[in-house]
C-alpha cells in the first residue's frame, strides 16, 4: 500500500509581499467569498530548494534548474581554445538533448543560440557528465557523437527532482513523476491589501536647489495566517530516489523542516517578513490524502485568530476521521503559541 505524508501548516506573516502579481501586489485567491492572500506553489518550492538549509543538509544532490546547460559547455569550450562557431553549434547540440533549442537566433550575443527555450531540471550526476563532455570534445577538437549525446540519467538522481519531478517533452522516456504536491497557500482570514507610499531621499542634493524628495514609489503589501498543504507520496519518492532509503529520510527531513521554517524571498529586504509556522500538523498513513483548507471556507477573524484557526482544522481532521471512519493516520503534532510539541520528534516521525 502506498504511503502518504501529509503536512498542515499555519505560519503568520505581519506586513508583506512574499508573492507578487502582475502589478506588483501581493497575490491574492478568493475563498468562501472572501479576499485572502496567496503565496503560489511555485513560489514555496523554490524558496524551499534553493535555501541554504536544504542545500547543505542535502550537498551533492539538489539539481540545478536552467536553459543555459548548453550554454555553460559552450563556455567550457571556448575558455579551452575552441573556435566560438564550433563552441556554439557544439552547445546547441548538448543543449537540444534537454529541450528545444532557442528558434530565433541572437546575433550579437551567440551563446544565446545554445539555450533552451524551456527551463531544464538536471540532476548534479547530469551536469557533471555535460561538463566532462565539454572538456574532452574540447581536447580532441571534435563535434559529439550520438552515442556521447546520451547525458540523460535515472541514477543519481536529484532529491528536488525527485520531490517536485520533471518533464521533458524531447526525452519523455526520461521525465520524473513529482512524489510531492504542494498547495497554494492561502489566508485563513479576509485580507485587505494595502498600499505603501515611499520616497528616497537623494543623499547629494541639497535643500537650497531642491527640498523634494529624489524617488517617490508605491507598494502593495498585505498580513495574513497562511494556511500551507503538503501531500508527499513516500513509495514515488523512494522509486525516484532509486530504492535509496537512507537518502529518502534524509530528504524527507530537510524538506520538511524547510517547509517549517524558509519564507520566500519576496521584497524581504523591505519587509522582513521571515516566520516559522506556529502550528504544524503531520500525518503518515495508507489513507487517501486530502486538504483540511475547507476549515478555513468560512474567514477566521478576531484577536484569536490562531487559536481559533488550530481549532477549526483539528476539529475539521476528527470529524472526516469520524464521518469516513477506516484506518486511523498516525499524527503528530507542533503548536509553537502553546509550547507543545518538538521540531525534532516532527521530523523524526515524518523521516522514519
Amino acid at each position: 500500500m502506498t504511503t502518504f505524508i501529509q503536512l498542515h501548516l499555519l505560519t503568520a506573516y505581519p506586513a508583506a509581499n512574499l508573492n507578487r502579481d502582475d502589478t506588483g501586489k501581493p497575490k491574492t485567491v478568493t475563498v468562501g467569498g472572501a479576499v485572502r492572500l496567496r503565496i503560489s506553489s511555485q513560489s514555496l518550492k523554490r524558496a524551499w530548494r534553493t535555501s541554504s538549509l536544504f542545500e547543505e543538509a542535502l550537498a551533492g544532490h539538489v539539481g540545478t534548474r536552467s536553459a543555459r546547460i548548453g550554454r555553460e559547455a559552450a563556455q567550457i569550450m571556448l575558455d579551452h581554445g575552441v573556435a566560438e562557431k564550433k563552441a556554439v553549434e557544439w552547445g546547441a547540440k548538448i543543449a537540444g538533448i534537454f529541450g528545444t533549442v532557442r528558434k530565433e537566433k541572437a546575433p550579437d550575443n551567440v551563446l544565446q543560440n545554445t539555450e533552451t527555450m524551456q527551463l531544464v531540471h538536471i540532476s548534479p550526476h547530469e551536469r557533471s557528465l555535460v561538463q566532462a563532455l565539454a572538456q574532452r570534445l574540447a581536447q580532441e577538437n571534435r563535434e559529439p557523437q550520438d552515442e556521447e549525446l546520451m547525458l540523460l540519467r535515472q541514477e543519481a538522481m536529484a532529491v528536488d527532482i525527485a520531490l517536485f519531478g520533471r518533464m521533458l517533452a524531447s526525452a519523455p522516456e526520461h521525465n520524473i513523476e513529482a512524489a510531492c504536491q504542494v498547495a497554494h497557500a492561502f489566508g485563513v482570514g479576509e485580507t485587505l491589501v494595502e498600499d505603501d507610499f515611499f520616497t528616497a531621499v537623494d543623499d547629494l542634493r541639497k535643500d537650497a536647489e531642491d527640498a523634494g524628495a529624489g524617488h517617490l514609489g508605491e507598494l502593495g503589501f498585505g498580513s495574513a495566517l497562511f494556511y500551507t498543504y503538503i501531500c508527499i507520496n513516500r513509495d514515488q519518492l523512494l522509486e525516484n530516489l532509486n530504492g535509496d532509503e537512507a537518502l529518502v529520510e534524509k530528504t524527507l527531513r530537510a524538506f520538511a523542516e524547510c517547509a517549517l521554517k524558509v519564507a520566500p524571498t519576496g521584497k524581504q529586504n523591505s519587509f522582513a517578513s521571515r516566520a516559522w509556522a506556529s502550528w504544524a500538523l503531520a500525518e503518515k498513513g495508507s489513507e487517501q490524502p486530502r486538504s483540511l483548507a475547507a476549515a478555513f471556507w468560512q474567514p477566521v477573524g478576531g484577536y484569536e485568530q490562531l487559536s481559533e484557526a488550530v481549532s477549526r482544522v483539528t476539529a475539521l481532521r476528527d470529524n472526516m476521521a469520524t464521518v469516513y471512519g477506516g484506518q486511523k493516520t498516525a499524527h503528530v503534532q507542533l503548536n509553537a503559541q502553546q509550547g507543545q510539541g518538538s521540531l525534532d520528534e516532527m521530523l523524526d516521525f515524518i523521516s522514519a
